[in-house]
């Protein structure tokens, strides 16, 4: 499957990711995607009638969105691309590109506009009517905050799913906030140089739209709600849950935000390409699903299916990105691959810059193959967990030259 395409150099990016009711609360998730989508492809000159599908990965359902990806695709300028649209949660931004992918291998498709998209903010508050209940009385919920707070299989919270994993590996407070000020570190080498890193592949400054998407009314110059931790002020934070080990600190927030990238075949690939001395190549992908209540366990397991599937080992990996919801994520993590908790997310993670849901895998995927570039190519495995307590994992190949 992976060996008939690829992902064109340059061609992907991704918004600021800002933190809940911040300065992107107001833009409908998928309107706000096909707007940034047609501003990228016009700025590398793509006209949008090459996509003959696309998919559309979104987790926060919003008005009208029954649609779709035909209709992203249409708001884009390519009404003539049907597509399916998958929602998996964080593990999105892993799923879209892969199932591009079959797309592509299928024969159902050549080139595959991959997108997602996530505004946690402002969710939707649900009824669901009950004809025969007592009184027809329904059920309501918060999509977003109930989904949060409450595993429908365990009754728990995602934080707790951290909090067991921290009690069966013995993993501390004090681990846990070691790794967020070295995450924190990796962020700041993003922000050298006036954003170096992240305006690779991320517009900035970055014009916000109004809501009717004619006019901009704001310009941030990067990701908004970025907490800049020290060892002061955590060191005075105290676990969410009582007994536990788990602070505001060592865990991510609810974001909003959308990113992109482009799925061809290896010969459009090269004419779409900003660089033609670059391949980018997917080598496989795992799944996996841990114990129900473990989350933070599941990247490990996804990472060593795709591993595998590629006959390849940790230590064949030069670069390591992981979506971490939870420093935890990442401890247990390094001690099971066997892989430097410190050299892993280098310019950046989710457990820094926020957590939308759908677009956070693809972002980081996306700085995974920036950072091998810089490299000058080599291999690189991003893994992450999602609700539900499942991981995905993908193997990548950059050759430079």
């Amino acid at each position: 499957m992976f060996d008939q395409v690829e992902i064109p150099y340059g061609c992907y990016w991704s918004t600021p990711f800002v933190r809940w009711q911040g300065a992107l609360q107001h833009l409908h998730a998928i309107k706000f995607a096909a707007h940034v989508a047609r501003r990228e492809l016009d700025k590398r000159n793509i006209d949008p009638r090459i996509f003959d599908a696309g998919v559309l990965g979104i987790s926060v359902y919003q008005h009208q969105s029954f649609y779709g990806t035909p209709w992203f695709m249409g708001l884009l300028g390519a009404p003539q691309a049907p597509g399916p649209t998958l929602s998996q949660v964080c593990a999105s931004g892993v799923r879209a590109p892969i199932l591009a992918s079959m797309e592509i291998a299928s024969g159902l498709a050549q080139t595959v506009l991959a997108a997602t998209t996530d505004r946690c903010s402002n969710g939707p508050h649900t009824y669901y009517p009950a004809a025969k209940a007592p009184g027809g009385t329904g059920v309501a919920e918060d999509v977003v905050i109930d989904s949060f707070q409450c595993d429908p299989l365990g009754g728990h919270s995602m934080l707790q799913t951290a909090e067991n994993v921290a009690a069966k590996h013995s993993i501390s407070t004090a681990e846990q906030h070691e790794v967020v000020l070295r995450r924190f570190a990796q962020y700041e080498d993003a922000l050298a140089d006036d954003h170096a890193f992240q305006k690779r592949y991320m517009d900035l400054p970055f014009a916000v739209p109004d809501p009717r998407f004619r006019k901009t009314v704001e310009q941030i110059d990067g990701d908004q709600g970025v907490v800049a931790s020290t060892a002061d002020g955590l060191a005075k934070l105290k676990p969410v849950i009582e007994g536990g080990s788990v602070t505001f600190g060592g865990q991510t927030y609810p974001a909003d935000g959308n990113a992109a990238m482009i799925i061809t075949r290896r010969d459009q690939a090269r004419e779409l390409s900003a660089d033609n001395a670059v391949r980018i190549r997917i080598l496989s992908a795992g799944q996996t699903r841990a114990e129900l209540g473990f989350m933070p366990e599941a990247p490990y397991g996804a990472a060593h299916a795709a591993l595998e599937r590629a006959n390849l080992s940790f230590r064949d990996m030069d670069a390591i990105k992981t979506h971490n919801p939870f420093a935890v994520n990442d401890i247990i993590l390094a001690r099971e691959a066997g892989v430097s908790l410190e050299d892993m997310n280098n310019f950046g993670c989710s457990l820094i810059w926020g957590h939308p849901q759908a677009p956070t895998g693809m972002r980081l995927i996306i700085e995974l193959i920036e950072e091998l570039v810089m490299r000058g190519g080599g291999r690189g495995l991003f893994t992450g967990c999602a609700a539900g307590d499942t991981g995905m994992a993908l193997v990548l190949s950059v050759d430079s030259g």
